[in-house]
């Protein structure tokens, strides 16, 4: 992966740079954590600039949420409400749970949006929910490219401060993401766990 990367960016410069955070965007398994510091060590070198690898991050990462917000989009809330109707005692969510989800998102989905580009492991996934809301299109790229400039500024600047040892960048934040994932995949365990007893317990009623 890392020689396929340096490959790219060597061969691209910016262009091949924001190919690679596109495409991370849409492949998680592709790390940001190493493109960007990457860039970092590469501006460090003075093969790039230092605000140009940013920029060139910021724009393939902005430009990776628009393919999954239009799959939202695509999806709608209404086909999600009709489908959680009719399959709901699989999917485990109700369609007047997802009327209130839309309705919570609808309210504080620029907040959503702009601080979830800083959670690892949710920086991509928000986009979904954003199509399926309608949110502002304009709206989502703004609040998408400053959340998501802040992040491809951090990890850049990282590798810039740790030069060769920028790779160290991705074993820090990598635990990180996995914590946060795996924080999320309990927590909607519990969420299923507690509404199907509620749900058993309101049958026996």
């Amino acid at each position: 992966m890392k020689e396929w990367i340096t490959g790219i960016m060597d061969s691209l410069g910016y262009a091949g740079l924001a190919l690679l955070m596109f495409l991370e965007n849409i492949f998680p398994p592709i790390p940001s954590e190493l493109i960007m510091p990457l860039g970092g060590f590469t501006a460090a070198r003075g093969d790039m600039t230092l605000p140009l690898v940013v920029l060139a991050g910021t724009v393939g990462s902005v430009l990776g949420q628009i393919p999954l917000y239009y799959l939202g989009y695509w999806l709608g809330k209404q086909r999600l409400v009709r489908l959680a109707d009719k399959y709901g005692k699989w999917l485990t969510v109700s369609g007047e749970e997802i009327e209130k989800a839309s309705a919570w998102f609808s309210k504080h989905g620029s907040k959503a949006v702009l601080f979830g580009r800083l959670v690892p492991g949710v920086r991509s996934f928000i986009s979904i929910p954003a199509g399926i809301c309608g949110m502002n299109l304009p709206k989502f790229l703004l609040y998408s490219a400053i959340g998501m400039g802040a992040w491809a500024g951090v990890l850049a600047y990282l590798g810039h401060l740790l030069g060769k040892n920028y790779e160290k960048v991705e074993h820090f934040v990598g635990p990180v993401t996995y914590v946060v994932i795996g924080g999320i995949a309990a927590w909607l365990v519990a969420w299923v766990v507690i509404r199907k007893r509620r749900q058993a317990a309101e049958g026996r009623g």
